[in-house]
């Protein structure tokens, strides 16, 4: 690791193996790139876990329940403030199931997420995470273009 780092690099680094390890489903990696307490993510539509346990079988369990993943990461604004960062960036995430009885790739899907990412530097000087919130990104369909509505349109009463 060079000395001559920034600590946006540092932090973009620390970042980047987050999404890397979810994506080889590495337990272990992203273990390690988590403080050991006081931490928290949302994922998706879930609620808030908090502590190392929660946090941890959550990744556990989406990465043994996902064949493939990649994440391709957009709009990365990334401020440092003393020992504390934050990470914010667009996930566009290709996903897909186990593969077909032919042995082909399962079906892919597509989707957005807007995440933000909570980096606390430690006495070692790693960058650790700290938290990460994940919100869907609700995309208009080619029906919703069609017939003029669109994912606000609704019932709501004013």
């Amino acid at each position: 690791m060079s000395g001559a780092r920034t600590d946006i690099e540092a932090v973009e680094a620390a970042n980047t193996a987050l999404y890397e390890a979810v994506e080889r489903g590495d337990v272990d990696a992203l273990s390690e790139l988590w403080l050991d307490d006081e931490i928290s993510v949302v994922h998706p539509g879930w609620p808030v876990l908090t502590g190392r346990g929660e946090v941890l079988r959550s990744y556990a369990l989406i990465m043994a329940n996902t064949e493939y993943i990649q994440f391709f990461l957009t709009d990365v604004e990334i401020s440092v403030l003393g020992d504390t960062a934050l990470v914010s960036c667009t996930e566009n995430i290709l996903s897909g199931g186990p593969a077909e009885e032919d042995g082909s790739a399962g079906p892919l899907v597509g989707g957005l997420v807007v995440a933000t990412n909570v980096f606390r530097r430690t006495e070692d000087g790693d960058w650790k995470v700290w938290s990460h919130h994940g919100s869907p990104v609700l995309v208009e369909s080619e029906d919703d273009e069609e017939d003029g509505t669109s994912p606000d349109d609704g019932d709501i009463e004013m």
